[in-house]
């Protein structure tokens, strides 16, 4: 009788074993086309490699559907007057699903691109092979972390005045930065705001372009140079203010303002691939042509490759391209 139950333990032992690889085996997937993001690059660029018979898996990342989930709503995105940045997504989302995509909600770790095919391993412990790898994995917003900042994003904070100047038609707004992005901003917002306040940390502007002079020349911009925003204030519903700081005499002073638009740069989300892929002089991946990274194979697209557009529509344009560039490069191969 015992010699039974051991026999009997014995096989289920081995049926456990059996099933366990048959598990692992069904976790170890082979790809033509890796994707790594899903923002409007990513997605868009799996819809282009699924429509052209390729097997393609996107890796969402942190943020599914990237940062443009975070905006309450756009109205420049054609064909949509007014959506919020998460239907948006969703909507994309589910064309790239309908197309034959697989979506897994995790977060990639690092990337063995020392033989084909590349072996991409991931923070959920799973791992995927790929001929073939497009990267749009993104940027994070370089915020200024003071209070008020992320309790008030979207509701009068925000980073891009292009989606958000009609909002504030009359109003008084301010902008945060003294590059080319902040004065570009300042200059948009100008069109639409009855007052902007761009608040700078330098007692000049440190950039050689047209614009600076048609924002210093402009009588509904203010400039004020050498301050620090020490807090974003608001009634609970939306920014009423900002209380900055002066570098020079330590002066602390409160301004009436309905927004405040962040312009202080970006950091490109290429932490995996440090070492790996080149990069330019800005810590962008550096891409050759349109979407071409310094590794055979490996495509890039959207705001992990320096552009001078930041746009939504921009970068799904880009996913397009490195979508395009990546059949061509299988038809050559």
């Amino acid at each position: 009788m015992n010699k039974n139950i051991l026999l009997i333990v014995i096989a289920s032992l081995l049926l456990l074993s059996s099933c366990t690889t048959i598990g692992q085996d069904k976790e170890r997937f082979d790809y033509k086309v890796v994707i790594i993001g899903s923002g409007p690059a990513g997605l868009t660029a799996g819809i282009y490699t699924s429509r052209g018979n390729f097997d393609t898996l996107i890796v969402e990342g942190d943020i599914p559907g990237g940062l443009l989930t975070e905006t309450p709503e756009i109205g420049n995105w054609p064909g949509e007057k007014s959506i919020s940045g998460y239907d948006l997504m969703e909507k994309i989302r589910d064309h790239a699903k309908h197309e034959g995509c697989k979506l897994v909600s995790d977060s990639v770790s690092k990337i063995d691109f020392s033989k084909k095919p590349y072996t991409i391993f991931t923070q959920g412990g799973k791992s995927y092979q790929a001929q073939a790898i497009i990267i749009g994995t993104g940027a994070k917003r370089k915020k200024l972390g003071c209070p008020g900042e992320q309790e008030y994003w979207g509701k009068g904070v925000s980073a891009c005045a292009t989606c958000d100047a009609p909002f504030y038609r009359g109003k008084t707004v301010a902008v945060v930065g003294g590059g080319h992005t902040a004065l570009t901003e300042a200059h948009h917002l100008a069109r639409f705001a009855k007052k902007v306040i761009m608040i700078h940390r330098s007692s000049e502007f440190h950039v050689a372009d047209p614009i600076k002079d048609k924002v210093i020349q402009d009588p509904k911009i203010e400039i004020i140079h050498d301050s620090l925003i020490q807090k974003i204030i608001g009634d609970r519903r939306t920014v009423t203010g900002v209380v900055i700081n002066n570098r020079l005499d330590q002066k602390i002073t409160s301004i009436a303002t309905d927004g405040v638009f962040v312009a202080i740069g970006f950091i490109p989300n290429v932490e995996m691939f440090d070492g790996q892929l080149e990069l330019d002089d800005r810590g962008f991946l550096k891409v050759s042509g349109d979407s071409k990274t310094s590794q055979e194979g490996v495509f890039a697209a959207g705001d992990v490759i320096h552009r001078k557009y930041q746009q939504a529509i921009v970068a799904a344009g880009d996913g397009c391209k490195a979508a395009l560039d990546c059949i061509e490069y299988f038809d050559k191969g």
